[in-house]
């Protein structure tokens, strides 16, 4: 039987205790950075500090940022801290959209995030001799194998799937009966319609409990997944960069968003435009600073991920927004910034709609058009999905401040998440 586990004490320790734990692992990630990679030296000379100018939380404000093309230029190994031969294992993404980016751990690390993965699943309601269902991808980057060493750890059994056989997925939630799966949202939305396929009501399953990562969602796709499976359904946060999934983690007790494990973790919110560190509660592009990596520290991590830090409630570490956007996943169109979440919080509200969709953006002429393919839900009649595709098309003129046209497409049509979605094609030309 499952039994319930004690909070570490790190989780229920006071703010001054937090804080002063914070400023010791910071000081030493800063000064690790600098005497073990040689272009965090040069970034902290070119900017004109150095780790003895730590003195405060504060101070990191001074420090410079971190971005994905730092990595890029870095590769293969050019920002490890350590020698190679104290590496345990090494990921590299998939690079589509350059240069692949390159990280690190060493047994310490794979210690550490293994241990923030337990923390996890504990904080979404895992307990020992659980079973849980990873369908996050094993393959080239992070999340899979940092959710695996996680429930190994909080000493759940582990069963590994990966993304896409969605067919056995089913199949093997049916036979093996888990207690949790970790997976993306969309990628859910897949699992969902197989079911319904195969005629099995997923509200039967033994799952209790969904931990959803890797891509923006809504709180009406929270409400659509927990009422389908009859689960509940929790955030958890990771960047590769930063460590991997575990980053942060929503509690089931009060679901108001992933608190930061910031015994590890030390987060900053800045104005994306001018680099200003905001204070807590205003919106602004996340900012993480490693405090215990070995292998791969990094400070002041640009994640692109938009939030606002919030106090902390079921832990006394601070908690983050949901992230419903990136700043790169934003859409200029016409002078309105649009976020895909914004869109499918809409779709979510029509009834006849189905939560599968895709956003195409082209220029004919000069103007931008946007074209939105919403998949009808099955069973439904096309004349009640015209009229919602009508409805839909009206709350985002109104609500949103853009002109689509809504195309509604047969249920099944479009491609299916085997992972993260495809959710915008920009097909404008290229300047």
């Amino acid at each position: 039987m499952a039994t319930a586990l004690a909070l570490e004490p790190i989780e229920t320790a006071s703010v001054d205790e937090l804080r002063a734990l914070q400023l010791e692992r910071l000081r030493w990630s800063v000064r690790h950075a600098y005497e073990g990679n040689p272009r965090y030296h040069a970034k902290f000379d070119a900017a004109g500090v150095h780790p003895d100018d730590l003195h405060s939380l504060e101070d990191l404000a001074r420090f410079p940022f971190t971005t994905k093309a730092d990595l890029r230029d870095a590769y293969p190994f050019g920002f490890f801290a350590v020698p190679q031969d104290k590496l345990s294992r090494i990921h590299a993404s998939s690079g589509t959209t350059g240069r692949p980016t390159v990280v690190g751990y060493t047994r310490r690390d794979i210690e550490t995030w293994s241990g923030v993965v337990a923390r996890s699943i504990h904080a979404a309601g895992g307990r020992p001799g659980m079973k849980v269902h990873i369908a996050y991808g094993y393959g080239l980057f992070t999340g899979g194998l940092g959710a695996h060493y996680g429930a190994e750890a909080l000493g759940c059994a582990v069963i590994p799937m990966s993304g896409g056989q969605t067919e056995k997925q089913v199949q093997l939630i049916g036979d093996f009966r888990p207690d949790l799966i970790m997976v993306t949202p969309s990628y859910m939305l897949s699992i969902l319609d197989e079911f319904q396929r195969q005629g099995i009501d997923p509200a039967t399953t033994s799952l209790k409990t969904g931990i959803f990562g890797a891509e923006p969602w809504t709180e009406a796709m929270r409400a659509e997944i927990e009422l389908a499976f009859g689960i509940s359904a929790v955030d958890i946060y990771g960047l590769s960069e930063i460590m991997g999934p575990g980053v942060a983690q929503e509690c089931v007790e009060s679901k108001d968003g992933p608190t930061i494990w910031e015994d590890h973790f030390y987060p900053e919110i800045i104005d994306p435009v001018t680099g200003d560190v905001l204070p807590d509660g205003e919106e602004g592009e996340l900012v993480f600073t490693s405090l215990t990596k070995e292998a791969m520290p990094v400070i002041r991590y640009r994640t692109r991920d938009l939030t606002r830090l919030l106090p902390g409630t079921s832990r006394t570490m601070r908690r983050m927004a949901k992230i419903t956007g990136r700043s790169d996943d934003m859409m200029i169109i016409r002078g309105v910034n649009v976020f895909p979440t914004q869109i499918e919080e809409h779709i979510l509200g029509c009834a006849a709609l189905a939560p599968h969709y895709l956003i195409e953006i082209t220029r004919p002429s000069r103007m931008d058009q946007v074209k939105l393919l919403v998949e009808g839900r099955a069973g439904i009649g096309e004349s009640d999905c015209a009229r919602d595709g009508k409805r839909l098309a009206q709350r985002i003129k109104t609500m949103i401040g853009i002109t689509v046209a809504v195309d509604i497409q047969p249920a099944g049509s479009l491609a299916r998440s085997a992972g993260k979605a495809t959710r915008v094609v920009d097909l404008r030309p290229k300047a």
